[in-house]
């Protein structure tokens, strides 16, 4: 079988698809691609469906070779490879493929026309890392089989980078009337405490409200206000349940933004109408299935 073997794996290289849904009630959080835009984007252009199995490299990205034939597409953020980014591009047998460390955001993408052709656990291929959910990390050696489930032609043209400029814009989350208007404008940092659990902020603090709530259900992209008011964004692998309050939730066509955050990055919220968060949506996903 045609596959892909791991020299060297980066400095968290994992398999991800777009996740494992309805396992919520057991404590089992989606996972998945952190930037599934940019996932979903290169599997299209490699002729795959979108949800097939892809390789997600943070911060400093793997060494490659490739053991056959195969098309492949680099998406996400720059991490130094002699490749074409958001593009098809052929791999000959024996071909390496080296990444560096990123210049721009925090999560690569490699898609292979075919998929990854790794097992999958509860419906998902994902590797839920904080859990062990779906596999660890990669490591020194690994070898990753290429499927036969590609779908469609490659496409041979080049797609644009979405831009990833600008605040982070949310919509009023279920605690919204027991906050002011502190967490809009302000600038916030990104902390060395981020991971795909979630990202910690610090800045100016949120006053945040006397007593306690009940813990909930939370969902991906909620901002939580702890007790200090350092804003913290739930991520693709967040807890399920939660007893801080959510003045906001970052919309679904900004939730790849947050997958490409880097530490010491500034950070500023954006309040928007349910109206335009769908609109923004509807943008997004017209321009990715112009990848078909």
């Amino acid at each position: 079988m045609n596959a892909i073997h791991v020299i060297e794996p980066g400095l968290e290289s994992t398999v991800q698809d777009l996740g494992r849904f309805g396992y919520a009630q057991l404590g089992v959080s989606a996972s998945g691609a952190a930037d599934a835009l940019a996932l979903r984007a290169g599997n299209l252009l490699v002729g795959n469906a979108e949800n097939a199995a892809a390789l997600e490299m943070t911060l400093t990205g793997a060494t490659l070779v490739f053991e056959g034939d195969a098309v492949i597409a680099v998406t996400g953020s720059d991490f130094g490879a002699d490749l074409p980014l958001w593009s098809a591009v052929e791999m000959k047998t024996g071909s390496v493929a080296r990444f560096g460390a990123t210049r721009s955001g925090a999560r690569c993408y490699v898609a292979v026309r075919g998929g990854l052709a790794v097992g999958k656990v509860l419906g998902s291929a994902s590797m839920h890392v904080a859990s062990g959910l779906g596999g660890r990390p990669l490591a020194k050696g690994a070898i990753l089989p290429i499927g036969n489930e590609a779908i469609r032609r490659a496409r041979s043209v080049r797609a644009a980078q979405p831009p990833a400029e600008g605040p982070l814009r949310v919509t009023r989350g279920p605690q919204a009337d027991w906050f002011g208007d502190e967490l809009y404008g302000a600038p916030y940092t990104v902390t060395a405490s981020w991971n795909r659990m979630g990202v910690r902020l610090h800045g100016p603090p949120v006053p945040s409200p006397a007593g306690h709530m009940l813990t909930e259900g939370v969902g991906l992209g909620a901002v939580q206000i702890p007790p200090n008011g350092q804003p913290i964004i739930l991520f693709v692998e967040h807890q399920t349940t939660g007893g801080y309050p959510k003045p906001a939730s970052v919309i679904s066509a900004d939730l790849w933004r947050v997958g490409q955050l880097v530490p010491r990055r500034e950070v500023r919220f954006e309040l928007v109408s349910l109206e335009a968060a769908r609109e923004l949506l509807r943008r997004q996903e017209e321009w990715l299935y112009s990848l078909v």
